[in-house]
């Protein structure tokens, strides 16, 4: 994994830029599934609009249409279709470039049909690829060539991307990519990769420009944001004490944390903080420690109540939400 500024793929918006100059172009962004998608639309929102794009809610409007999708909800596949297919004569009639982002494009029988059944669709890219919008929005332009643009590694990291957040005082602060606990039941690590961390300089720089801005209520993501690993020793606990120095951030909040990386270092930074909120997400996902075990959870039922049991000693006044799965039945994601 690599640290990248991303002003090195600048020259493309400049040259997009450029070509939308007068023309008063407009884009439309739908958004499937998780708070972390929320993050990546906004940073590709920030993307294009600083290409001379300007958001606008009906897809038939538009100049240009972007889908950033989801797996892990069990009719998105159903429902991305179903839109791309409203789009086909808009598409002929007017001209529109159509985008397909997201894990969803991670998986090849996704790429696949797009290719046979969609072939009016411009460019594919994947979890790992936004950062090349611009470079192939401009070969579109230019040569309208489609592009696929999808990596199957871990990717990089890209700090310093453009980001049109939806929200005035409440930030969504990506801190880690990617996930390391390959539940049977879960796609994620497939399509998001193995955890990479932000260097946490990158990150706190981020808040303290959010709250130069006037944001008072920041959540850190990550798939398993508690397993976050800044380097050298420098751990979850560590980051959620320092975003509590930032002044102008009064909320704190977190999502999605993993009870096996719920240690003692990150219940105490909890407790002893005035800003992160006490409402703790921590998902169970099945009260039976034989299902857990099937489920690759690692962590027992008996295991989780001495956690919840714990975190409720030391934090009187804490509230829980959870996830439990109602039906469950084993197979390896790879093969979806």
């Amino acid at each position: 994994m690599e640290r990248i500024e991303f002003e090195k793929e600048r020259d493309y918006i400049e040259k997009v830029k450029g070509i939308n100059t007068n023309k008063n172009l407009k884009y439309n962004i739908f958004t499937m599934g998780c708070m972390l998608n929320e993050n990546d639309s906004e940073k590709i929102c920030g993307i294009v609009e600083e290409m001379g794009y300007t958001k606008c809610d009906n897809p038939k409007l538009a100049d240009l249409i972007i889908f950033n999708t989801c797996c892990i909800r069990e009719n998105a596949e159903e429902k991305l279709f179903g839109k791309l297919g409203e789009l086909k004569n808009y598409k002929k009639e007017k001209g529109a470039i159509i985008i397909v982002g997201g894990c969803m494009m991670q998986q090849k029988h996704i790429q696949e049909k797009l290719h046979q059944s969609y072939p009016y669709v411009d460019i594919v890219f994947g979890t790992h690829t936004i950062n090349k919008v611009p470079e192939d929005l401009y070969n579109i332009l230019q040569k309208g060539k489609k592009i696929t643009d999808i990596l199957d590694i871990d990717g990089d990291i890209y700090e310093g991307l453009p980001i049109k957040r939806a929200d005035k005082t409440k930030a969504l602060v990506t801190i880690m990519y990617g996930c390391n606990n390959y539940c049977t039941y879960c796609i994620v690590p497939y399509v998001r990769g193995r955890e990479r961390s932000r260097n946490p300089r990158d990150i706190l720089k981020e808040i303290e420009g959010l709250a130069k801005e006037g944001y008072k209520e920041i959540t850190l993501l990550g798939q398993n944001v508690n397993s976050y690993n800044g380097g050298e020793g420098y751990k979850f606990s560590n980051l959620l004490r320092d975003v509590e120095k930032i002044d102008g951030i009064e909320r704190i909040r977190f999502i999605s944390p993993h009870p096996k990386d719920f240690t003692e270092d990150v219940i105490d930074a909890i407790r002893d903080s005035k800003k992160v909120c006490k409402i703790l997400h921590l998902p169970l996902q099945s009260g039976s420690t034989d299902v857990l075990k099937k489920m690759n959870r690692k962590y027992t039922k008996e295991q989780f109540l001495e956690l919840v049991e714990k975190i409720k000693t030391k934090i009187p006044d804490v509230v829980f939400s959870t996830d439990i799965i109602v039906r469950f039945s084993r197979r390896d994601r790879r093969g979806l």
